[in-house]
């Protein structure tokens, strides 16, 4: 696990909900049961920064940092897609982007990394498209300097040609044997944390299955039912993860606030 991804899912799952920000020393704490150690957790506070997702602040307890505006808005979408708080619909047409490609391999890279993950897949390698129009992908191409072309389009064969077209930009059989690997690589992890589990072990275990679920924001678009094969692997696994997460929660929630209110003790203490 990368100490910047962590960071991620740290502020969306649990500082957004606190007011998006925390000490640096409760950064550390709470990345410390995953493996990750302070420096690594500094490197990548200082990258976040220069990417403008997040910004210093001086908090009563010590330097800290808080998520910015263009964080909030990628981590509530994120929350969104991972809880699936927002129905899944279609009209019967596809948002269309027709791209000038960047020149360097590195950015074609990070373009597509940034498309997947608002829910564009690709036809050819200047053409994407989603089943429901990404709100940021205007502003994500115009600071990227591509250029661009966008359509709505609906498919003349109706559903059975716009299934067409998803199979062509998206490898569904994939994607499904990607969710049932998940469940398999979890099931044992999450057995072994039980009511007689530490508060620190339940959050770890929690921690890692967000981490795990989340890489499906940049895997599966979320298409709507019509557009999915029968038995869809997707749907067995978000009711793993759903059942999971919940039974984890209270006990991640009282770990992460002892790491949050040991900074504040620290602050009385010393007030006295």
């Amino acid at each position: 696990m990368q100490a910047r991804s962590a960071l991620f899912d740290l502020y969306g799952d649990h500082l957004r909900p606190r007011g998006g920000r925390a000490p640096v020393a409760a950064l550390v704490k709470l990345l410390a049961p995953l493996g990750i150690a302070p420096p690594a957790v500094r490197t990548a506070v200082s990258r976040m920064v220069r990417q403008g997702w997040l910004e210093p602040l001086r908090l009563v307890s010590g330097p800290g940092y808080s998520i910015t505006p263009k964080a909030a808005r990628r981590l509530d979408e994120a929350a969104a897609r991972i809880y699936r708080t927002g129905r899944v619909t279609w009209d019967g047409r596809f948002d269309l982007l027709v791209l000038d490609a960047p020149g360097s391999r590195r950015d074609r890279q990070r373009l597509a990394s940034n498309l997947s993950f608002l829910g564009y897949g690709t036809l050819d390698e200047q053409t994407w498209v989603a089943t429901r129009p990404a709100e940021d992908v205007d502003l994500l191409l115009a600071e990227a300097g591509i250029r661009f072309e966008r359509f709505t389009a609906s498919h003349f064969a109706g559903t059975p040609g716009a299934m067409g077209v998803v199979r062509r930009a998206w490898n569904l059989t994939e994607i499904g044997h990607a969710y049932e690997r998940f469940v398999a690589d979890q099931r044992p992890l999450l057995a072994a944390v039980t009511v007689r589990s530490s508060d620190e072990e339940a959050y770890a275990t929690r921690f890692r299955l967000v981490h795990a679920w989340r890489t499906f924001l940049f895997q599966d678009p979320q298409l709507p039912p019509a557009l999915l094969p029968e038995r869809w692997p997707g749907t067995a696994a978000a009711s793993f993860f759903d059942r999971h997460a919940a039974r984890l929660r209270p006990a991640a929630d009282r770990y992460v606030e002892q790491c949050l209110d040991a900074g504040n003790r620290l602050v009385r203490q010393k007030g006295r």
